[in-house]
Parts: C-alpha cells; structure tokens; sequence
C-alpha cells in the first residue's frame, strides 16, 4: 500500500545532505533501523522508488530522513533536494536487515549511518546505550552527519575517521583489519554494518577472519 505525505521542513545538516521531516501515516510503524521505498509525487517521478531509512522513532507524530544528494547522478536525491514544503512523497513497504540485536558495534561508511541514527537514538531514549560504540567514517570531517549527537550519546565509545583528511582529534585512515583489532577488543558481540556495498562487504570478511560469529553480522 502506497501512502501519500507531505513534506513539511527540510534543511542542511552538512554542506550535501538535508533532513527531511514529513507527514507520517496514521498506523505507520517500523523498528529503528529499518527503511521505507519512497518516491517523489510527480509527474515521471513516482515509479522511481529508492530506499531511504527514517532517522525518527517509532512514536514521533512524523517521519524524519536524512539524505545525501548525488547531482551527478541527475536523479531521485537531487530532486528531492529541490522539493519544498508541501510537496508530495509516497512512501511503501518496511524493508532492511537491521534491526538491534544487542550491544555491539556500529561501523558505518557515509549515509550508512542513517539507521544506526534511530537505533541509538532509541536507546538513548531507553537508557540503554552502555556496551555500544559506534566507529564511523568519512572522506571530510565536512561529510559527518550529526557529530555532536552522535557524540553526546556514546562518548569515547564514538569513533570517527576521516580517508581524505588529516584532523587532530580523529583517526585519519580506512577501517582495515589492523584499525578494527586496534579499537574492538571483543569479537564474540553484535556487530552492525552499513554503508556502500564494498564497504560493507570488506568489514563483514575482516569481521569473520578475526572471529566474529557471521550470525552476529547484521548488514543490508
């Protein structure tokens, strides 16, 4: 079933990537992590479905999503960059893999951290974080989204790395085999993974060669 909201806000959180809140449908409910298919109200437009995941929780009265645009791609995100308030989404269907398990580690690339936003968002709001940490990285500290959240929730249990930039105060390298056994001293927990799909598929195999469980493996 395709629900249709209206865009209601929407503004920059880093200098390519704007939050989006709309109108959330009456009985919508999904778990932290998951994500929707949406696509624009517009002429040419509605059969263009991509997946975007809710950065909101389960019992706000609307949908939040942060999403990055790619211009050079002439597609979905960046007309959805162009969109103002009023402006038609349709939303269908709960997808995704991710959904938490336990206390582990979140390792994102990019915009693969928008479902580690909700779930740890989520367990902010339980008091629940203790036993997590999050290590996240970016080509530019002008890439990360939400530091200062992400921070204020886990503390030195949050990692940030930067591949294209040297800055004091963050690791200034790739999430290799050698960075992971450095800063994750326990590989029999949960462990989340999002981001491109080589990322994702490169962390998962240092994961398991260093004694992770693959069924304590989440990815999308």
């Amino acid at each position: 079933m395709k629900h249709i909201v209206r865009v209601l806000l929407k503004g920059f959180v880093t200098h390519d990537t704007k939050r989006f809140v709309v109108e959330k449908p009456k009985d919508f409910e999904l778990l932290p992590g998951q994500a929707v298919m949406m696509a624009i109200n517009k002429a040419k437009w509605e059969d263009n479905e991509r997946p975007f995941t809710p950065t909101s929780l389960e019992k706000d009265r609307v949908l939040e999503f942060i999403i990055k645009q790619y211009p050079e791609h002439h597609g979905v995100t960046e007309k959805l960059h162009n969109l103002a308030p009023g402006d038609e989404l349709l939303i269908k269907g709960i997808y995704g893999a991710i959904t938490y398990k336990g206390p582990g580690v979140f390792i994102a690339g990019g915009t693969g951290i928008t479902p580690f936003i909700a779930i740890l968002r989520q367990l902010q709001r339980d008091g629940k974080l203790e036993g997590n940490m999050l290590i996240f990285s970016n080509k530019t500290h002008g890439d990360i989204i939400l530091e200062r959240e992400l921070r204020h929730y886990l503390g030195e249990d949050c990692i940030f790395t930067l591949t294209r930039e040297s800055r004091s105060g963050y690791e200034n390298r790739r999430i290799d085999e050698a960075f992971l056994k450095e800063k994750v001293k326990n590989f029999d927990q949960e462990f989340y993974i999002c981001g491109p799909p080589e990322f994702v598929e490169a962390i998962a195999q240092i994961l398991q060669d260093a004694g992770a469980r693959p069924n304590n493996i989440l990815f999308d």
